[in-house]
């Protein structure tokens, strides 16, 4: 699996700029209040396609476990609306994802546990409060900065290690080669109308088809070095840094009509969302990065 897909989102900001949230997704680094105003998120349908080795059913819906073992079980890309646990032992127990109305003993921790991310994340709060093309600039200055610390924090491990997953996730070179696809499909292909601007060492969502990843030009077998990668990545960060130069309030409610790639939704959407999917996923893959990066520095 990889680190935390968070892709095709609704974006943080003003609608009349940025973007309306589209129908049934919650707001990039907000909770939602509202669980029944919401369609669950979760399997490849979140992209438009996509296809896992196995799983991908309802077979589990209503069901009741009792006296169950489910010890070291894990759940990937799931629906657990309104589960109920009663009576268990939860310990050592590791959640991620979309949280809304998470009850613990009695106590609705979401708000919580969003105000301690907000706490050590203070971008995540920039990111929601973007309206303008002042504001997007700015968020990206503050992505750079972040990035560049974190890679020359990287750089300390061997190269070898900047190549292992932690916990099943993808490792720090999987992470910049996934940005990498982020921006062409995102700013590339959308915002710029290429047809197909896809690098070869990007890497696409997990549940993406590889033989339709390949399709797009990618090599799903390359194993490039860090440095390959942050060649490749450079370009990428100087291709934002072009368009927001130029941006202006206006251009964010310019309407693209090419999907990222094929098999996303076919469906307009505006320049300012499709910058805000870049930066979301800067933001959010950073926190994955530096999560996995204070693991490998104790190996």
């Amino acid at each position: 699996m990889t680190n935390d897909d968070t892709e095709i989102t609704s974006l943080p900001g003003d609608p009349a700029i940025l973007s309306p949230a589209r129908a049934g997704q919650p707001a990039a680094g907000s909770s939602a209040v509202d669980n029944k105003a919401m369609a669950a998120q979760y399997g490849p349908h979140r992209f438009g396609q996509g296809s896992y080795d196995e799983g991908g059913t309802d077979a589990y819906r209503g069901q009741r476990f009792q006296v169950a073992d489910l010890t070291g079980a894990r759940f990937t890309d799931c629906d657990m609306s309104r589960v109920k646990i009663v009576d268990s032992w939860l310990v050592g127990v590791d959640i991620s994802g979309y949280v809304s109305g998470l009850v613990v003993n009695g106590v609705d921790v979401t708000g919580y546990v969003d105000a301690e991310l907000d706490r050590r994340h203070p971008e995540r709060v920039q990111l929601r409060e973007m309206r303008t093309a002042d504001d997007l600039r700015a968020m990206w200055d503050t992505i750079e900065r972040l990035w560049s610390a974190t890679v020359a924090r990287a750089r300390e491990l061997p190269e070898a290690t900047l190549h292992e997953r932690v916990d099943e996730e993808w490792s720090f070179t999987e992470t910049l080669r996934h940005l990498i696809f982020i921006t062409d499909a995102w700013a590339s292909r959308t915002v710029l109308d290429e047809p197909r601007p896809y690098d070869p060492v990007g890497v696409t969502q997990t549940a993406y088809p590889a033989a339709e990843a390949a399709a797009l030009g990618i090599d799903v077998a390359a194993d490039p070095t860090l440095d390959d990668v942050l060649a490749v990545r450079a370009g990428r960060l100087a291709l934002i840094r072009g368009i927001l130069d130029g941006l202006t309030d206006a251009e964010l409610g310019r309407v693209c009509t090419r999907s990222p790639a094929p098999g996303y939704p076919q469906q307009e959407r505006p320049v300012g969302e499709c910058l805000s999917v870049v930066m979301d996923e800067e933001c959010e893959h950073h926190r994955f990065a530096t999560r996995d990066l204070a693991v490998l520095e104790t190996r």
